[in-house]
C-alpha cells in the first residue's frame, strides 16, 4: 500500500511539471507588473558595479555599455537620450556602500556618445566611450567613474534613480610586472662566479611590489621587490629605492638586501660608479639593480642582477 501511495505522488508530479512546461512554452505575454504596466523607463542594462583594468600606459582604452528601454510595449517614436559623466554617483556610491574611490580624473575620459537614439519599435542603444592617462595616476589608488542619464526626449519616459548611472571601477595594473631580460650572476664564497643571462617574469603581489623566481642562477628562491616611493639619484636619473627580499617556496625571508655593493668586478654586469648605488628602480630605462644574499652556513650568498623590462616591438 505504501509502494503504491508513492507511485502516484511520482505520477500526479510528472504530471503537474509537464502541464506547467507546456503552459510556459504557450504563454509568450511579457511578465509585468500590473503597477507599472504602460509605464516606460530609460535605464542602464547593468546598473550594478564594472571593472575595467588599465594598463599603467599613455594607451588609449575603449568601452561600452548598452541602455535599455523597459516597457510593456514598444515605443511608437524615436526616443532620444542625453547622458554625462557623474562624478556625484561615484561619491554617493561610496556613501551608500563604505568604499573609498577617487574619481577618475574627468580630463582623462570622453563619452564619445553622450547623446543617442532608440529608433521606434526597439528597446536598446549602445553608449561608447574611452579613457586614458593611467601612466600618469598611482596604481595604489583605487579609481571610479560614473556615467548618468541626464535627459530623454519623451516626457512619458522616466528616469529611475537606482538605475540611471553606469559605475565603472578602473583598476591600475601594477607597473612593474612584466618581463624583464636579467644579466647578473650568484657568488658562492670559495667558488667560481656563477653568470646568468635570462628572460624572467616580475609578477604581480600588489600595486607596488612584484615577486620574480630566482637568486642569480638558483631557482629555489624568489625575491620579492618592493618599489618605495623614496628616492636616489643614479647619474642624472631620480631612481626608487626598493625593498628586496629573498624568500623560499614558503615565502619565509631567507636573506636581505646589501647597502653597498658586493660582487665579482671582472663578470657583467659592471659595478656602480658608487657602491651604495644599488637597490634600486631606473623608471628612464626601467631597470631593476639588485643586490642582496641569502643565508648559508658556509657563508652567506651573493646575488647582484641587472633586470631590463622587455618592450615588445611595434
Amino acid at each position: 500500500m505504501k509502494n503504491m501511495k508513492t507511485r502516484i505522488i511520482v505520477i500526479f508530479t510528472l504530471v503537474t511539471g509537464l502541464f506547467l512546461l507546456n503552459s510556459c512554452l504557450k504563454d509568450t505575454a511579457d511578465y509585468w507588473p500590473d503597477e507599472v504596466a504602460g509605464k516606460m523607463y530609460i535605464t542602464v542594462l547593468k546598473p550594478t558595479l564594472q571593472s575595467l583594468s588599465l594598463e599603467p600606459t599613455t594607451d588609449t582604452v575603449s568601452f561600452e555599455y548598452m541602455l535599455n528601454l523597459a516597457t510593456d510595449q514598444l515605443p511608437t517614436k524615436d526616443v532620444t537620450v542625453t547622458v554625462a559623466l557623474d562624478s556625484s554617483a561615484v561619491l554617493a556610491y561610496n556613501a551608500r556602500t563604505g568604499k573609498e574611490y577617487k574619481v577618475y580624473p574627468d580630463s582623462s575620459i570622453q563619452v564619445l556618445t553622450s547623446t543617442v537614439t532608440i529608433a521606434a519599435g526597439t528597446r536598446t542603444a549602445i553608449i561608447k566611450g574611452r579613457v586614458w592617462g593611467a601612466d600618469v595616476l598611482d596604481p595604489c589608488d583605487n579609481y571610479m567613474t560614473a556615467i548618468t542619464i541626464k535627459s530623454v526626449s519623451d516626457p512619458a519616459v522616466m528616469i529611475p534613480s537606482n538605475m540611471k548611472s553606469y559605475i565603472m571601477a578602473l583598476p591600475i595594473n601594477n607597473p612593474y610586472a612584466a618581463k624583464y631580460n636579467t644579466v647578473g650572476y650568484r657568488i658562492r664564497p670559495g667558488n667560481a662566479t656563477e653568470p646568468i643571462v635570462a628572460d624572467q617574469f616580475f609578477n604581480t603581489v600588489d600595486c607596488k611590489t612584484v615577486q620574480k623566481n630566482g637568486f642569480g642562477n638558483y631557482s629555489s628562491y624568489d625575491i620579492v621587490i618592493e618599489v618605495t616611493p623614496e628616492t636616489m639619484i643614479v647619474g642624472d636619473v631620480t631612481c626608487f629605492k626598493v625593498k628586496a627580499t629573498p624568500v623560499d617556496a614558503n615565502g619565509a625571508t631567507v636573506g636581505g638586501m646589501f647597502t653597498s655593493w658586493k660582487g665579482d668586478p671582472a663578470t657583467p654586469p659592471a659595478p656602480p660608479a658608487n657602491p651604495t648605488e644599488i637597490n634600486y628602480y631606473n623608471p628612464d630605462t626601467e631597470t631593476f639593480v639588485l643586490n642582496c644574499y641569502y643565508y648559508s652556513t658556509a657563508g652567506d650568498r651573493i646575488m647582484y642582477e641587472h633586470n631590463k623590462r622587455i618592450r615588445p616591438a611595434k
